[in-house]
């Protein structure tokens, strides 16, 4: 029997936390102006972080915010897949109905893998980006939701949460940008040890500069003052709060069980270890209730009454007086949904449980899962399997746990849970040799494994074989992205097949090796591919053979294309065609449209890639369907179609959203940005870059978005900024894998940056590679922007000192290349011709009969830009030439590029042209006139040759100079040599006297700065 409890375990008031709440009733009010928050809340436990939530939670719904809490499930040493959104998520449903169904609307399959309410979870696609489906179709749920109501989503105990969940939390905190909607999480902090999962997470989240991150502190003497005198409903005696608060060190639910101890005048828990304390109040229950207490711990954080009461085996009446005690010593509580159990503080539960004896643990969680396994109604369906699973795991029984655990890892698959999917194969692997050979002979048949075909006769009802269970592990850890794992498994499948050969599934294994390997940056895939090709080679066909053949000629395509990769790609198809392996085929033929035109047949390979994307919007096969609105537009602009592609792009866009595939969306928006930056509209390609970067899941697309923005800094004259994208591309591209279409837009770019600063030698470094690695067939596209960058670099330092040495080798290896690649349609003719002037320019040697032809043959172009630049070479070649006649067509073509220049915003160009006006004494419109031109840019001279100059003038050395600047004695040197160069003087005082003359320095200045 209890008697009456005079003190409250909780105080009634909430004491301090002033400056936490303001920063969340912050976040609130901007939530509600429809700018999206994302908010993490740490603290060690027993710090207040849920009494904080749930202050904050109140005052929330005062103020009309719908709250939807989940929280982080732990079962045993496991977490449920996704837990807390599918919990937020029901009561986000519960809450909004209409709206919510409403938001799903078209996609409830989908999200069924989160909120089994919703109906049964379709069969759907599964491959490396259905997780990332299933994130961008959650996101968009949340914000369709919140769009007329503010909602506040509250996940706890991220420290329980498994790995699909921390993922889908870091994809919202990304990307959500629309809605009134606050995201907030909680976890302990004093949990995360160097090795715990969640501290990448936070890692990461800890560079976005949208997540706002609070870490609670203990209390304060003061407030543990007050939070004493609520609970005892009196003013503590001083002497007391100084004890309780040097014992408790300010943590709150210390404070809490100190201060109920000393008032029922248990003052052993003051000296006796905090674990001690905790187990104090259990110790004081009749033993029915401490028994409870003890199943209750070992069930998970929460646990259904009808199951507590399946495992107690007590009469209904005694159950309910052993809860009752518990309830009312606070040390369980009831759940929110009111149908079952669980501790007050998660502290007391962790004691409770390892006071358990290794014996009393087993025989708890075999009567879990005996009850369970007779009575699957006493828990929530979608949590069914994966709790028996992990109940007859932790009972020790391989017998048992091994079926249990293999039916778990198929339901974690179908909710796209596929890191939760790898653990259970990988726990079903260390069950397999201690499971009897009866149990192993009845076991379900394989799952999914794309195209690996399975050991025995019929795959349908064969029982599982182990070298079966490693292909499931091996394409979970792809898909859940844990390559590591995946790489590993690969490896021992690999070995067991040299022990006992299959050429089939050993090409099977080695084409998954090429993937892990390209993705975890160990080298480009192609021995393995190489290996897989050998193995399959004189097999009759099949799907694998298919596969293989298909995987490799794309494999060539992006990195050799020419006719060896023509004739994989013919032959993947014929293969596929043969066997029935419908997706594999339209793969094949995509990667064979895009092979014929870069082998000179544009119009057949597009019409080929056409057909390709006709067919799978057709037949609704949507991963080759992302993947055709990436490479027919590609092979659009490859032959100059820009214009066609936008549309395209844009239906891409919509597709690729709909259908959750985000990194082929990332692809798209990289090559819209591509698009509309030749067609002339910067500011829209900026954005659909930035999107790119947004939105991609893995690393490439993301790279080629930075790139993409590199190429825009770089135009428009912000070096700092082109070389912070162009870090950031090389970042995310590695090094591992040298692909064309990476490398020499990253090389034309770097050539560029350098050559803008006026470091020849390091632009002709970032162009040697590529002169030696050779233009192979397929690569015109990006070789003629990296030579034409070269031949221009080269042209505008051809009266530099420091261009002299090398200069005639690299002209010569120039044409030499200029002579190997294409020129099969206009756009790459109209390259052709204005790279061989530049290379007559950086000679000399051109005129304006060099020039006429070239911007004649961008006038028949889209790319306005493109003939702002060549327009302007014109108007430099008419003005040499001199004469009435070619000033006034010179002035006009500078009026027409100035205007574009200006528009687009591209400094450079606007600055050349100014400069030539200038030295012509042209008036290109009464703008120019009202706007002088800076003299230092008027004379070509880059920022850092202008605090050279200044130098120079102050009468500084080299030495000096290089002391000041941070540079090498030898680099100041070049730099004085340029200027020299450009201001057209012999010496030093020289340069001085027309630097003073044009008053590039404010007077004072140069005294200032001179030493003395």
């Amino acid at each position: 029997m209890l008697g009456p409890v005079e003190t409250r375990s909780v105080s009634p008031v909430f004491v301090g936390r002033t400056d936490e709440l303001d920063t969340l009733n912050d976040a609130l009010a901007r939530a509600a102006a429809a700018e999206p928050q994302a908010l993490l809340l740490g603290g060690e436990a027993g710090v207040g972080k849920t009494r904080l939530v749930e202050e904050f939670a109140t005052a929330a719904t005062g103020r009309t915010a719908v709250v939807a809490v989940g929280g982080c499930v732990e079962i045993g040493a496991d977490g449920l897949p996704f837990a807390p959104f599918s919990t937020a998520l029901r009561a986000l449903r519960d809450a909004l109905p209409e709206e919510f169904a409403a938001a799903a609307a078209g996609q409830e399959e989908e999200l069924a893998r989160l909120l089994p309410d919703l109906g049964e979870a379709g069969a759907g696609r599964h491959d490396e980006q259905g997780m990332a489906r299933l994130f961008e179709l959650t996101a968009r749920l949340l914000e369709r939701v919140a769009a007329e109501h503010t909602v506040v989503l509250v996940l706890e105990d991220l420290h329980w949460s498994d790995a699909s969940t921390r993922h889908l939390l870091a994809y919202l905190f990304r990307t959500l940008r629309a809605g009134r909607l606050l995201v907030l999480a909680t976890y302990r902090s004093d949990d995360i040890h160097r090795r715990h999962p969640l501290r990448p997470l936070l890692a990461e989240l800890d560079r976005l500069r949208t997540v706002r991150r609070l870490e609670l502190a203990r209390f304060t003497r003061d407030e543990a003052c007050r939070q004493i005198a609520g609970i005892l409903a009196a003013e503590p005696d001083p002497a007391q709060v100084d004890e309780i608060y040097e014992r408790s060190d300010g943590n709150a639910f210390f404070i809490e069980e100190l201060a109920v101890a000393a008032a029922e005048g248990n003052h052993t828990g003051l000296t006796d270890s905090l674990r001690d304390l905790l187990l104090v109040r259990v110790e004081a229950l009749p033993e029915s209730a401490q028994r409870v207490a003890r199943i209750v711990a070992e069930g998970g954080s929460t646990v259904e009454y009808r199951l507590i009461a399946a495992v107690a085996r007590l009469t209904e009446d005694d159950l309910i007086e052993a809860l009752r005690a518990a309830v009312g010593a606070n040390l369980l509580t009831v759940t929110r949904a009111g149908d079952g159990y669980r501790f007050r503080h998660s502290l007391v539960r962790e004691a409770v449980a390892d006071d358990l004896l290794p014996g009393e643990r087993s025989r708890l969680n075999r009567r879990y899962a005996e009850a369970l396994e007779a009575d699957p109604a006493l828990v929530p369906a979608d949590a069914r399997v994966m709790r028996l699973a992990s109940y007859w795991y932790h009972a020790h029984d391989a017998a048992k746990a091994l079926p249990a655990v293999l039916a778990a890892a198929v339901a974690a698959r179908r909710r796209h849970a596929y890191t939760e999917q790898l653990g259970l194969l990988e726990r079903a692997m260390e069950l397999w040799d201690d499971a009897p050979h009866e149990v192993r002979s009845a076991l379900r048949p394989v799952d999914y494994t794309e195209v690996y075909p399975p050991c025995g006769c019929d795959p349908a009802t064969t029982p599982l074989r182990y070298l079966d269970l490693m292909a499931e592990a091996a394409v979970a850890g792809r898909f859940g992205g844990e390559r590591e794992r995946a790489l590993k498994i690969t490896k021992r499948a690999l070995r067991l097949l040299e022990e006992d050969p299959d050429p089939l599934r050993a090409a099977w294994f080695w084409v998954q090796r090429s993937r892990l390997v390209q993705a975890l940056a160990r080298g480009d895939g192609w021995p393995e591919l190489s290996t897989a090709q050998d193995l399959v080679r004189g097999l009759p066909p099949s799907e694998v053979h298919a596969e293989v053949l298909a995987v490799a000629a794309n494999w060539s395509m992006q990195r050799r294309p020419g006719p060896e990769a023509l004739a994989a790609a013919e032959r993947a198809v014929e293969y596929a065609r043969m066997v029935g392996a419908r997706e594999t085929e339209l793969h094949a033929r995509l990667t064979l449209g895009g092979l014929i035109v870069e082998s000179g047949d544009p119009e057949a390979g597009l019409a080929q890639m056409h057909q390709v994307l006709r067919e799978t919007r057709a037949e609704g096969i949507h991963h080759v369907e992302g993947r055709a609105y990436v490479n027919l537009p590609s092979a659009l602009q490859s032959v100059g179609r820009d214009r066609e592609t936008v549309p395209l792009l844009r239906e891409g866009i919509e597709a690729c959203r709909g259908y959750g595939l985000l990194d082929f969306g990332a692809w798209v928006w990289g090559n819209l940005s591509e698009a509309l930056y030749s067609l002339g509209q910067w500011e829209e390609a900026a954005e659909a870059a930035a999107q790119a970067i947004r939105i991609g899941h893995s690393a490439k697309p993301r790279g080629a978005g930075a790139v993409r923005m590199a190429h825009l800094a770089l135009a428009r004259g912000d070096l700092a900024e082109a070389g912070r994208q162009l870090a950031a591309a090389r970042t995310w591209y590695g090094t591992h894998d040298p692909m064309p279409q990476q490398l020499l837009p990253l090389a034309r770019i770097t050539l560029g940056v350098a050559a803008a600063d006026g470091r020849i030698a390091d632009a002709r470094a970032a162009l040697l590679p590529a002169l030696d690695a050779g233009f192979p067939p397929g690569t015109h596209r990006y070789g003629w922007p990296l030579l034409l960058a070269a031949a221009t670099a080269e042209a505008d330092a051809r009266t530099l000192p420091a261009a002299r040495p090398g200069r005639a080798e690299i002209l010569d290896r120039l044409s030499a290349a200029v002579r190997t690649l294409t020129t099969g349609v206009p756009l790459w003719h109209a390259y052709g011709q204005w790279t061989r002037a530049e290379l007559l320019r950086a000679e000399g040697r051109d005129t304006a009969g060099t020039w006429s032809p070239v911007v004649t043959a961008f006038e028949c172009l889209d790319r306005p830009y493109d003939l702002a630049r060549v327009r302007h070479r014109l108007a430099g070649a008419l003005l040499a030439e001199g004469g009435d006649d070619e000033r006034d067509r010179a002035a006009e073509l500078l009026r027409l590029a100035a205007a574009v220049a200006a528009h687009l915003g591209a400094r450079p160009l606007a600055d050349a042209v100014a400069r030539l006006a200038q030295r012509a004494r042209l008036t290109l419109n009464r703008a120019a006139r009202q706007a002088p031109v800076d003299p230092a840019a008027a004379l070509g001279l880059t920022s850092r040759e202008r605090d050279v100059l200044g130098l120079v003038s102050a009468g500084r050395t080299n030495r000096q100079i290089a002391e000041e600047l941070f540079i090498s004695p030898k680099t100041a040197s070049v730099h004085v040599s340029n200027i020299l160069s450009k201001l057209g003087v012999s010496g030093r005082g020289e340069a001085a006297a027309v630097a003073h003359r044009l008053g590039l320095f404010p007077a004072g200045t140069l005294a200032a700065e001179t030493p003395g």
